[in-house]
């Protein structure tokens, strides 16, 4: 860690990329942010209802393989282009302001903001770790910590309204983006930024053939099933949960983003945690609690606030803690040459399985009502954990967090 801190810039380069970060990427869950206000104001189904955020991990998906395709990220820098991107995604945010509420042409701008936003949160992922020295875990779990309370800042802007407006948080997320382009401008790339590797075909099909890499991905996919869904819907089940006791709708905002946000702490502390205890016991750990939550949360309901808040905020800090480490571990795992593919294919995978997890929820919760809302997202973890037990008895574990499996 002595060398890490020597390095002259460090922590001013981390600052900018980090707070540039929570800014651009609170677009991300204006739709989920707004989606409370939007029902009580428009006449919105199930599936258009949960397309406010799955169209944003749709498009985000399909921008993330493009730019592997194309290379992108080796024909710009990596500052502008995530300037670009977040100007891109700030117009998409502004442009649905003049669409109809919670109409397909307005999900159509949240999957431009989506795809715009893969511009993002790799390049943002990729300058952090140029300044890795030995702590490159940490530096991951940093930039999973500022995802994590970009996403919880939509719920925050509503509070900002003397009453529920479903622009709010659209235009206060545009506005925050375009000051993150501005600011990662002044960012500085660390001695390690290096050209991106190109997509390696080959690679696709080590991802299923190698059992470790496979067990890793599966893992990923079962926090994956679990993570984007609850995200996406806390806001709802929040302000339900409120309106039951006649509460004001702004207990609602403010439990979301302290659920969402809460995760940011947990995001660094299972990346020091994962370094010295190992990457399989945090995600098994994580991965049980935050499955254990999403049983218990709907059940409770009908609880008073002292016990359902502490509850979700649980579920809040597990249900993101161990993000980093299926991404740590590939890194571990892989052949250094192929490691760019393997984690352009894991978050392919993933963000693709948000899409059809948030539509399915959306249904589900529509059918059973809020006490067993969260229930089916227990599966995920239940198969996470499998997952990375086995993979904590094979011989390639000891290449995990230094030897600490």
């Amino acid at each position: 860690m002595s060398g890490s801190a020597s390095l002259p810039g460090k922590a001013t380069a981390l600052a900018l990329i980090a707070t540039s970060q929570v800014l651009a990427l609170s677009i991300w869950f204006a739709g989920a942010a707004a989606l409370p206000a939007l029902m009580a104001a428009n006449d919105i189904g199930p599936m258009r209802q949960a397309a406010l955020t799955s169209s944003v991990q749709l498009g985000f998906v399909i921008g993330a393989v493009l730019s592997a395709v194309t290379g992108l990220a080796d024909r710009l820098p990596p500052q502008r282009l995530f300037a670009l991107g977040s100007i891109i995604a700030a117009l998409a945010n502004i442009a649905a302001l003049q669409l109809e509420p919670g109409g397909w042409s307005l999900i159509a701008s949240r999957a431009l903001a989506g795809a715009a936003l893969a511009l993002v949160y790799p390049v943002g992922m990729k300058l952090a770790a140029s300044w890795a020295r030995g702590d490159a875990g940490f530096l991951v779990g940093l930039l999973v910590g500022a995802l994590t309370l970009g996403s919880a800042l939509p719920f925050m802007f509503n509070l900002a309204g003397d009453i529920a407006d479903w622009r709010l948080p659209f235009m206060a997320s545009a506005m925050a983006a375009l000051i993150a382009a501005c600011l990662i401008l002044l960012a500085r790339g660390g001695p390690g930024l290096r050209p991106a590797a190109r997509l390696d075909p080959g690679a696709f099909t080590l991802s299923v053939r190698d059992p470790a890499l496979r067990l890793v991905n599966l893992g990923y996919l079962g926090h994956m099933w679990e993570l984007y869904a609850m995200w996406a819907w806390i806001g709802p089940f929040a302000h339900a949960y409120w309106t039951r006791l006649g509460g004001d709708a702004r207990l609602g905002d403010l439990t979301a983003f302290a659920v969402v946000a809460s995760g940011a702490i947990a995001c660094l502390a299972a990346g020091r945690l994962a370094d010295r205890f190992g990457r399989t016991r945090i995600t098994i750990v994580a991965l049980g609690i935050s499955g254990s939550c999403a049983l218990l949360v709907g059940p409770a309901f009908a609880l008073a606030p002292w016990l359902m808040i502490p509850l979700l905020i649980v579920w809040g800090m597990a249900v993101i803690a161990d993000s980093a480490q299926f991404s740590a571990a590939i890194t571990e795992l892989a052949p250094p040459e192929r490691t760019g593919t393997l984690l352009t294919i894991q978050t392919a995978m993933g963000f693709t399985l948000t899409v059809i997890m948030i539509q399915a929820l959306g249904y589900w919760i529509e059918l059973v009502g809020w006490a067993w809302a969260f229930t089916p997202l227990a599966i995920g973890p239940a198969v996470g954990v499998w997952a990375m037990a086995r993979l904590r008895t094979r011989p390639e574990a000891a290449r995990l967090a230094g030897g600490n499996r």
